[in-house]
């Protein structure tokens, strides 16, 4: 994207923002995904499995894929600015071990980022300390990243 497509793309106010995270975390709350036992029953497959998570899943596909289909189709973002949609690179070491990293977390905390940080909001003291070693694994991530010359955006580029 050059300078002159981000300084003609309006930019939505912070109150959209605001907003559209408040809703986020109202439906989590909602749906009781900030709930880490409701979570590990759903995950729990072989023992006292609890389904009802995979029809809070099913709906928010069902109210997601057409607004990205629609967003993708029309090529920019409501606040006008162009959407860039990565490259599929397909499967790699990073992706698999990524994968696996995130699905112990939430297998053994109950939690993933977004329930974590409403949880850690209302107050829950098992999610403050989720977050904290969130936010720890990300800035390790960053200083091992910063160690090896690689970047993201260097990782991603086509």
């Amino acid at each position: 994207m050059t300078s002159s497509q981000t300084s003609s793309a309006r930019a939505l106010p912070p109150l959209v923002s605001v907003l559209a995270g408040a809703l986020f975390g109202l439906g989590l709350l909602c749906s009781g995904m900030v709930d880490p036992a409701k979570v590990l029953a759903f995950l729990d497959v072989l023992g006292r499995w609890d389904p009802r998570l995979a029809g809070v899943m099913a709906a928010a596909v069902a109210v997601a894929a057409p607004a990205f289909w629609w967003v993708a189709r029309r090529g920019r973002a409501l606040s006008g600015a162009p959407v860039e949609l990565p490259p599929t690179r397909g499967l790699d070491a990073r992706l698999v071990c990524g994968s696996l990293l995130f699905g112990a977390g939430w297998g053994l905390a109950g939690l993933c980022p977004g329930p974590a940080l409403v949880a850690a909001a209302l107050g829950s003291g098992g999610a403050l300390l989720f977050v904290a070693a969130m936010l720890a694994g990300m800035g390790l991530h960053r200083l091992l990243q910063g160690r090896s010359g690689n970047s993201l955006r260097a990782v991603n580029a086509p």
